[in-house]
């Protein structure tokens, strides 16, 4: 099967970066899976996308201007990147 690669209008995924690290280590918000839409695609790095990000109080966009979003695995989220949404069967 060929490699997706990410196109405008695409449903993707987001990781939030949650709240600050508390000094215990804990976190009131902790980084949390989203469903987001790719608004572009930079033409240098198709891995690195623009997306308009569906969280359940608002919508945040994350534009390709203030860096926007980079492709990291699902398995292992970074917050602030975007992963392809898993199979649920």
């Amino acid at each position: 099967m060929p490699e997706l690669r990410p196109s405008v209008g695409r449903l993707v995924h987001y990781v939030s970066h949650g709240t600050p690290v508390r000094d215990d280590g804990t976190q009131a918000h902790p980084p949390a899976c989203r469903s987001a839409v790719v608004t572009e695609v930079d033409a240098d790095d198709p891995g690195r996308v623009g997306l308009a990000v569906l969280n359940p109080t608002g919508q945040f966009f994350h534009p390709l201007t203030a860096g926007g979003a980079v492709h990291a695995d699902a398995e292992t989220p970074l917050g602030g990147s975007w992963h392809w949404p898993e199979v649920v069967t």
